[in-house]
């Protein structure tokens, strides 16, 4: 369970990380290329944070978030100097790729197909149920 500290330390983190990659998207005049960061998850003792990005479009994703860990101690340095005053120590970034939407879209590309489990009950496994 996440204390209120980690809750507005993420919150701030999440802030100005999602400021510092879109102003690199822009400075180096990439098009086409959205990054968001949907989640960061502070640890209880506040030295790793866990960033998950959304990177559009998707076939970029792993070739950013190469990029974006390669550059990591650069993304931490900007992050610092942005939260001097609101942290004593920034934690450790370890960036994920967030997949959810493309979770997401797979359940409505189920349920849209003709192998729709809520409709055809025969594809549940039984013993699962018993």
């Amino acid at each position: 369970m996440e204390t209120n500290r980690q809750k507005k330390i993420g919150g701030v983190i999440q802030k100005d990380l999602v400021d510092i990659l879109q102003g690199e998207v822009r400075k180096n005049g990439v098009s086409n290329l959205i990054i968001s960061v949907s989640k960061v998850v502070v640890t209880s003792d506040l030295s790793v944070a866990t960033v998950h990005l959304s990177v559009f479009p998707q076939d970029k994703a792993k070739e950013i978030l190469e990029a974006v860990k390669s550059n990591s101690k650069t993304i931490k340095h900007d992050l610092s100097q942005r939260v001097r005053l609101q942290l004593r120590k920034v934690p450790n970034l370890v960036f994920f790729i967030d997949d959810s939407l493309d979770y997401i879209e797979k359940i409505d590309n189920a349920l849209a197909n003709r192998d729709n489990p809520i409709e055809n009950r025969d594809l549940l496994d039984k013993r699962r149920f018993q």
